[in-house]
């Protein structure tokens, strides 16, 4: 009889767990959001910009006395290849409901652990390959630098820039600095040194004290640290920040910087997520879109120099201007004609761009 007593109280209890009613009431879990990132959390660069969206989105979907709606968690300093797919797919296989892969070199170990894991989403940013359930996303970063060129330009007319690898982003940024450095002071020139690696400090300021010994007035870099900002500082030179706000570094040298704005983004996404309209995309947001921009000038830099910036950026969201457009025949540093006269390159021609602008002065593979 106790027996039977106890089979029914358990099968009661174990069907109460289970009521539609009960359940409609109980909280729903906190969506998990996982980031990599491809070097240290610094104080300025890269990563730090992404991580201070990750910050954003917990500030956003997160509010004071209620339940969490997201929790975050990151890996830094994961090399991109096995090591970036390991770490992936450990984060996928405890839990992540999407995971944030912010380097180009994590995109084939993204797929590749994305096809493991079908119900988990993944953003791969600064990536070109899209699946059911990977998402590109990418800057047109290339705004921003067209505009730290027009700055430059009117300040010097040698630059020196400190590049990681020949890939289409980064030469874009060579290209679209020169031109718009090109656009004041159609006599200045831009040094190339290419590093083969995001994220080396000690090399990164010794490339650019090479560029400053051969005559450089201004450093442009796409690498990830403050190491080029140091530099110039110690100098005396000048030099444009990049992804981030560099004065606190170079309280004397910035121009300006070049800043990455992921916060909106990482928040959208990750709210399709939680509430079950996520789909795969492919965005190339800009100016336009607030995912780029320039600011923090620094002092040396006159108010008409930066009110002429300024206008410049307005100009670009507004799609009057484009950094990559040609009012006569436009010549790679070879000679040959890149943009015919009255052309704008379209995306994909920006996306595969393998070719350097004439005034700059180096090759794509050294």
């Amino acid at each position: 009889m106790y027996k039977n007593l106890a089979a029914t109280f358990v099968a009661a209890c174990f069907s109460f767990s289970l009521s539609p009613a009960v359940l409609a009431q109980a909280p729903k879990p906190p969506t998990q959001a996982a980031f990599v990132y491809v070097s240290p959390i610094t104080e300025a660069g890269w990563t730090r910009q992404h991580d201070d969206a990750r910050k954003a989105v917990e500030a956003a979907l997160n509010k004071p006395g209620q339940p969490p709606q997201v929790v975050t968690r990151f890996v830094e300093n994961v090399a991109e290849g096995p090591d970036a797919e390991r770490v992936i797919r450990d984060l996928a296989r405890s839990g992540a409901d999407v995971i944030f892969t912010p380097s180009f070199g994590y995109m084939e170990p993204t797929l590749k652990v994305a096809a493991e894991f079908p119900n988990v989403k993944f953003e791969s940013i600064t990536g070109y390959k899209t699946a059911s359930n990977v998402a590109v996303a990418n800057a047109r970063y290339y705004e921003g630098r067209y505009l730290a060129g027009v700055a430059a330009g009117r300040l010097a007319s040698q630059a020196g820039y400190v590049a990681g690898f020949p890939i289409p982003e980064v030469i874009q940024g060579i290209n679209a600095f020169t031109l718009g450095m090109r656009s004041v002071n159609p006599a200045a020139q831009v040094r190339v040194v290419w590093l083969g690696e995001w994220f080396n400090p000690p090399r990164e300021r010794d490339a650019a004290m090479t560029l400053m010994n051969q005559g450089a007035e201004v450093l442009v870099f796409h690498t990830g640290s403050t190491a080029v900002m140091a530099a110039a500082q110690e100098r005396g030179k000048l030099a444009v920040a990049y992804h981030s706000d560099m004065r606190k570094t170079a309280p004397d040298a910035q121009v300006l910087a070049v800043t990455h704005q992921w916060g909106d983004y990482y928040t959208r996404r990750v709210q399709a997520v939680r509430s079950g309209a996520w789909q795969t995309d492919s965005l190339w947001g800009g100016v336009k879109e607030g995912m780029v921009r320039v600011d923090a000038f620094g002092p040396k830099v006159p108010q008409a120099v930066q009110t002429e910036v300024l206008a410049r950026q307005k100009d670009i969201a507004a799609g009057q201007l484009h950094p990559f457009h040609a009012t006569k025949d436009m010549r790679d540093n070879t000679g040959k004609v890149v943009i015919p006269a009255g052309k704008t390159l379209t995306d994909a021609q920006i996306l595969s761009m393998n070719w350097l602008a004439d005034g700059v002065l180096g090759k794509l593979n050294p």
